[in-house]
C-alpha cells in the first residue's frame, strides 16, 4: 500500500472503462477518495458505485471545481486520464480537422485547463501529484495514428514541462506510457493496432500496477511495457536507424490493408 494516497482526494478522467477504471478501482483499494469522470455518465455512476466513490460526468476540460467540491474542497492526485484516438483518413482525401481538433483538445488542453485549475492550491499547500496517461505513442510514434501521435507527443510534453518547473515546490508528475492495452480504445484501433500493438497487449490493472510502482519510487516515467525504454534510446540516438524501421511496419500495414 502506498502511503501516499491513503486518504488522498483523487480525481480520475475518463475512468468509465479501460485504464481510468483500473486506476479509480487501484486508488480506492488504496484507501483514497475517489471521483469517477467519463463522459458517459451511467458508467462513471456504475464504476463510483463499485468502488465507493463520487461520479462526476462531464468533459474532463472542467471537472476540477465539481470534483473538488465532492472530495470537501481539495484534490491531492488528479489522473489526466481521457483520451481520443482515431485511425487516419486517406491522405489523399480533403483533410478533415475534426480529428485533429478533438484530440488536441481531449489529449492535451484538459490537461493544460486541469494544471491550470489545480496549480494555484497545490503551490500554496506545497504539494500535489499530476498523473497524466500519455502512452508509448508520447515517447515514439504509432503508424497510422496522426492525430493521436501528434497530440501525445504534447501531453508528454506538457507533463515533463510541469515536473520540471514544479518539482522544487512539491508537485509530483508521472507521465504513464504503455503501448498497448486491452481497451475499447485498442479494440477501434484498427488494423493498425492488430499489427503493432495487440500482440504485446497488457491489461489496464496492469497500468495501475506499474503507476503505483512508480509513486512507491517516486520515478516521472511510468513504462508498463519495460521494451518501450529501449525503443526510446534506439529514436533519440539512431533517428535515421529508427525511421527506417518504422517504416517497414508502416509499409508491412499498408500491404494488409
Amino acid at each position: 500500500m502506498v502511503e501516499a494516497v491513503q486518504g488522498a482526494g483523487v480525481v480520475v478522467t475518463g475512468a468509465g472503462g479501460g485504464i481510468g477504471a483500473a486506476l479509480a478501482r487501484r486508488f480506492a483499494a488504496g484507501g483514497a477518495r475517489v471521483v469517477v469522470n467519463d463522459l458517459d455518465a451511467d458508467r462513471a455512476k456504475a464504476v463510483a458505485e463499485e468502488i465507493g466513490g463520487t461520479a462526476v460526468p462531464g468533459d474532463a476540460s472542467a471537472v476540477v471545481g465539481e470534483a473538488r467540491d465532492a472530495l470537501g474542497g481539495v484534490v491531492d492526485v488528479y489522473c489526466a486520464n481521457a483520451g481520443v484516438a482515431f485511425e487516419d483518413p486517406d491522405p489523399s482525401a480533403p483533410l478533415d480537422e475534426r480529428a485533429w481538433t478533438a484530440s488536441w483538445e481531449v489529449n492535451v488542453m484538459a490537461h493544460v485547463r486541469a494544471a491550470h485549475a489545480l496549480l494555484p492550491d497545490w503551490l500554496e499547500r506545497g504539494g500535489g501529484r499530476f498523473v497524466s496517461t500519455v502512452s508509448a505513442a508520447g515517447l515514439l510514434t504509432m503508424i497510422g495514428a496522426a492525430p493521436y501521435s501528434v497530440t501525445k507527443h504534447g501531453a508528454y510534453a506538457f507533463a515533463e514541462w510541469l515536473s520540471l518547473t514544479y518539482r522544487h515546490r512539491g508537485l509530483k508528475v508521472h507521465a504513464i506510457c504503455p503501448q498497448g492495452v486491452r481497451t475499447d480504445m485498442l479494440a477501434a484501433s484498427g488494423s493498425a493496432g492488430d499489427l503493432v500493438l495487440r500482440p504485446t497487449a497488457i491489461e489496464p490493472d496492469a497500468v495501475a500496477d506499474a503507476l503505483f510502482r512508480g509513486i512507491e519510487e517516486d520515478r516521472f516515467l511510468i513504462l508498463p511495457h519495460p521494451e518501450v525504454a529501449g525503443y526510446y534510446q534506439a529514436r533519440a540516438t539512431e533517428p535515421d536507424r529508427w525511421l527506417r524501421g518504422m517504416n517497414r511496419v508502416q509499409r508491412q500495414w499498408e500491404a494488409t490493408r
